[in-house]
């Protein structure tokens, strides 16, 4: 029995018929193609599982997990004399995972910036952890940085301090497999942008976030 399967259409094939060709091109009727001529499709270990993937996406229907940013905690924001400026801030988020059957791994590689004015201010990482079916976890985020910061920058700057509003752009990138019990499935980044306003970033002094917007993105 031939069990060819069309990947494309997941429809059984119906077996291919054999034609025989005279010397002039024309059918050779009456002669029969032996067994052994029949080619056998070959399947990749690999197609077998890309299909099992996109089965288990199709019936469990992954969302993206959604991200809030809660608290700016600032700890250190101090110019030098260099135009230099050394600044460590705690930034809280609440991660949500929306997915009532499926868990989220975040690992350990990934990065956390918060910019002014495209420049860098502090780094850090999101811890790495286990979210559970329908789990919504508060991140506690240290970003700490060392950055050139020009007199046209600390200008502004200190313009946008007196309006007590500052721009801040933070970039989010995150490293995350999808696991179905304890199964990994497959690795994708998480993208997370957010243009945020602040009243302030006095070190010691409560911030007020008085305006955010967020985008976020999966690339496989």
């Amino acid at each position: 029995m031939n069990n060819n399967t069309d990947t494309n259409s997941g429809q059984p094939q119906r077996p291919s018929k054999y034609v025989m060709l005279s010397e002039n091109g024309g059918e050779a009727t009456g002669i029969r193609p032996p067994p052994y001529r029949r080619n056998i499709p070959r399947y990749h270990k690999s197609s077998h599982k890309s299909g099992f993937i996109f089965y288990l996406y199709t019936f469990f229907q992954p969302k993206i997990p959604s991200y809030k940013f809660e608290r700016i905690d600032v700890n250190n924001f101090d110019m030098q004399k260099d135009f230099s400026l050394y600044a460590e801030f705690v930034v809280t988020v609440k991660a949500e995972n929306p997915n009532d059957k499926i868990g989220i791994v975040y690992d350990k590689d990934s990065i956390v910036l918060v910019d002014y004015d495209d420049s860098t201010l502090c780094s850090g990482k999101l811890p790495a952890f286990h979210q559970g079916y329908k789990n919504i976890t508060v991140l506690n985020i240290v970003l700490k940085g060392k950055s050139e910061f020009g007199s046209g920058l600390q200008a502004a700057l200190m313009d946008n301090r007196k309006t007590n509003r500052i721009p801040l752009f933070i970039r989010v990138k995150a490293p995350v497999n999808v696991v179905l019990g304890n199964v990994p499935l497959r690795q994708f980044d998480v993208f997370l942008n957010c243009s945020m306003v602040v009243d302030n970033l006095s070190p010691n002094k409560t911030v007020s976030i008085l305006s955010t917007k967020y985008n976020v993105s999966v690339a496989l």
